[in-house]
């Protein structure tokens, strides 16, 4: 392709300008060589320098396609690695690798060619791949690595080789036999048909040959057409003399014209096979991405893939994924297979890699195993059991295996993040019907325990005083109304916090004031227990919502008095941490039960479920929503010597500076006369 003709491959913007190639830029042209590693390593540690995009690429040529299949395999597993490397990878199909190169070079604005030496020796008048970039791509850079002369050297298949269809000695035998028919045909033409028109027919049966059975046959086929042209039709017949010399000149060009006419038509051949194994991929992953994405569940989504499993690669299959702990298990709709070992296919999830059959780990078994990674997460390992025992997958259906995994696994997490949204959706309908009957028993109970507190008041004041032991009974119903009246607010103020009606009304206290406010709400329940408070005299100030806080405090102080027994110690201590006070109440009782320290803030759960002790389960998840409410944190814990403690992070903020207090005026005291 000639210099202008590969400039048309520059992508203009609308002003006209071709864009720029962004010269960090890499593209890696991956081949058979042995290089290619090396080259897609060495891109991939020049973009985690620059932080520029690399590209890999792969240019399948009638060349390659004819290519061992060992090797063929190791040019995909160097793709694969280098996408594992974080590039981006590309299999094109074509006649003309170089020109391929630099239109998806300019495409992707890559700006350097990465491509390794030449190790064939080549005529004077040839040229390698790297000097054909270089000189129609004189605007991109070009960097040759050296070669590792210690890599042992692959030998390629020669241009005209036998294609995987068409191996061995069949079309060469059909190439001798059309030529042969051809030659029988035309005898009868001779003496009545020019010459030249026999050799149209010579140069039919060699693109017939080309069309139908590959490059090989078609070579055979014109040296054959040639010299049976001359031995039969050219005078003097049935020898291989020439008495005229102008049969020269048609010999040389009907072998030429054979020769190009066979490689043209080979090479459409090729295209067009190309084209429709691509299609045919393209087409089975349509169908199976397109029914995926309305699968519903989990066994409709097997259903989809044991039928593309079997139409494509002829093999059953088994779907594994993980349970609780991270432990295989069959997916619901997948039938178990006899082939198909669990235990293999956790090994294969726990290390992310391809095993079993076909593979370089676990080729005992007769299944292969290919791990389901999704963009977020693994979903598990995909076994197939083939139904023939010499089953062996081409490179081609290998990335064609891979990207199916992918849509798999993309289905799986589909379903598994639908199930969290169903499963959220629940939980959070159930929890706004809770709050809602919370709030409306909470103000249906309020009216009548007030009644009944009033009317308890009443009994205990009456005059003449009650006598024992109503007076007793009195004052024990007192008590209860009243710790009724704390749960129904303590229910009534979850379910406004929960409904999102917490609105703070932040001032700048100290903590003695709120405390000892706290203190006197629980001063009966606090009174058969020994109280310790030790606050530093230089504490800042503390924005808060003395309402709020008080409740805080108190639902601490009344959780710590109810939990430990008669004459145990409560100590509320605090002090500074950093941008912080922390703030503690700890005393010494049985402790936090193991396990509990996060869910005792949950709502309606307490740390012994079959406890004397009355209430909820709802103090300490009211802690927890006004302290985070403020910006804060809090967590329990168990002491070092026993005892429970429940620890408070407040932010200081920027207390306001007091005014300075005015110093006392002078007084001059004078004796009294």
């Amino acid at each position: 392709m000639p210099p202008s003709e590969a400039n048309t491959l520059f992508q203009e913007d609308p002003r006209g300008r071709p864009p720029m190639p962004n010269p960090e830029a890499v593209l890696v042209c991956v081949g058979p060589g042995p290089d290619s590693e090396r080259l897609v390593r060495r891109a991939a540690r020049q973009s985690g320098r620059t932080g520029a995009p690399w590209h890999a690429i792969t240019i399948e040529t009638p060349s390659v396609s004819g290519m061992p299949e060992p090797v063929r395999s190791r040019i995909f597993a160097t793709l694969k690695l280098a996408r594992d490397l974080g590039g981006e990878t590309t299999h094109l199909t074509g006649l003309d690798p170089v020109a391929i190169a630099i239109s998806h070079a300019r495409k992707h604005r890559l700006g350097t060619l990465l491509v390794g030496r030449d190790r064939r020796r080549r005529l004077p008048w040839q040229h390698g791949f790297a000097e054909k970039l270089a000189r129609l791509a004189p605007d991109l850079e070009l960097l040759q690595v050296a070669r590792d002369d210690h890599t042992p050297k692959i030998t390629l298949t020669p241009l005209f080789s036998r294609t995987a269809r068409n191996t061995g000695w069949r079309p060469h035998l059909l190439a001798i036999l059309g030529v042969t028919l051809v030659t029988i045909g035309s005898t009868p033409l001779y003496g009545r048909f020019d010459p030249a028109n026999i050799v149209m027919l010579f140069l039919l049966a060699v693109v017939f040959t080309a069309l139908r059975y590959g490059r090989g046959a078609a070579v055979l086929s014109a040296f054959l057409s040639v010299a049976a042209f001359d031995f039969f039709f050219v005078p003097p017949r049935f020898a291989f003399e020439v008495h005229d010399a102008q049969y020269l000149v048609t010999f040389t060009v009907m072998l030429i014209v054979a020769l190009v006419v066979g490689q043209l038509t080979a090479g459409l051949r090729f295209q067009v096979s190309a084209a429709c194994e691509r299609e045919q991929r393209m087409h089975a992953l349509y169908e199976m991405s397109r029914d995926l994405s309305s699968a519903m569940n989990v066994p409709q989504i097997i259903t989809i893939c044991q039928r593309f499993i079997k139409r494509v690669f002829n093999s059953e299959m088994a779907v594994f994924v993980p349970g609780p702990e991270e432990r295989l298990q069959l997916a619901d709709g997948s039938a178990p297979l006899r082939a198909a070992d669990r235990h293999m296919a956790q090994w294969s999830f726990d290390h992310g890699q391809n095993a079993g059959w076909g593979t370089d780990t676990l080729t005992s078994t007769l299944a292969m195993y290919v791990p389901l990674k999704a963009p977020t997460r693994q979903c598990g390992v995909l076994a197939l059991v083939p139904d023939e025992p010499d089953w062996e997958l081409a490179a081609e259906q290998q990335q064609l295996l891979n990207t199916s995994a992918t849509l798999i696994a993309i289905a799986l997490e589909r379903i598994h993040y639908m199930l969290l949204a169903q499963d959220a959706q629940v939980r959070m309908a159930s929890e706004q019907l809770r709050n809602t009957l919370l709030s409306a028993i909470s103000h249906d109970l309020r009216t009548p325990l007030t009644v009944i507190a009033g009317l308890t008041d009443g009994m205990r004041l009456a005059n003449p005083p009650l006598s024992e032991p109503h007076a007793s009974l009195a004052e024990a119903m007192g008590a209860e109304v009243a710790r009724t009246i704390t749960m129904v607010n303590n229910l009534l103020d979850m379910a406004r916090m929960q409904m999102g009606n917490v609105i703070l009304k932040r001032e700048w206290q100290t903590l003695e004031e709120v405390i000892g406010l706290s203190m006197g709400h629980c001063a009966s329940l606090l009174v058969h227990h020994q109280v310790a408070i030790d606050l530093p005299a230089d504490l800042p100030l503390v924005e808060l919502d003395t309402r709020s806080m008080e409740r805080v405090f108190s639902n601490l102080l009344e959780n710590a008095a109810k939990h430990t027994p008669r004459g145990s110690r409560i100590t509320l201590s605090a002090h500074l941490e950093g941008a912080f006070i922390k703030v503690s109440v700890t005393d010494d009782g049985p402790g936090v039960p193991p396990g509990m320290e996060q869910k005792l803030f949950e709502k309606f759960t307490r740390g012994h479920m079959e406890s004397t002790v009355s209430g909820f389960g709802l103090g300490l998840a009211i802690v927890r929503t006004i302290i985070e409410a403020h910006g804060g944190s809090v967590w329990a814990e168990n002491g070092p010597d026993g005892g429970a403690g429940f620890n408070l992070l407040l932010p200081l903020g920027e207390p306001p500076e007091l005014p300075e207090e005015p110093d006392p005026p002078h007084v001059t005291l004078e004796p009294f006369p």
